[in-house]
């Protein structure tokens, strides 16, 4: 399963993610897709985001850690991933005045 939320972003890049996954609300996406093509969809993602101020954060399920997924983000946020003791946990920014 793999879930991807995104904010702000060019309407194309919604469209893209639209072909591979189900838009079950506005910017949210799931379903079920390869590694291969998580990859290459994230891929697409980073190129398109970097050039705008939009915000995506992609989570996949995996047995490769206790928590059973693991996720990945791109863009300005206040909430930034850390890795902690070989589990990635979110800590905040301060809000802007």
């Amino acid at each position: 399963m793999t879930v991807i939320v995104t904010e702000n972003v060019p309407a194309r890049l919604n469209g893209r993610i639209a072909v591979w996954l189900l838009e079950i609300r506005a910017g949210v996406f799931v379903g079920n897709i390869s590694k291969k093509l998580r990859d290459q969809l994230w891929q697409t993602i980073c190129q398109q985001v970097e050039n705008h101020h939009g915000n995506v954060a992609m989570a996949w399920a995996s047995s490769s850690n206790e928590v059973g997924f693991e996720f990945d983000t791109i863009g300005e946020n206040r909430r930034i991933p850390r890795r902690m003791d070989g589990v990635t946990l979110i800590s905040f920014l301060p809000q802007k005045k």
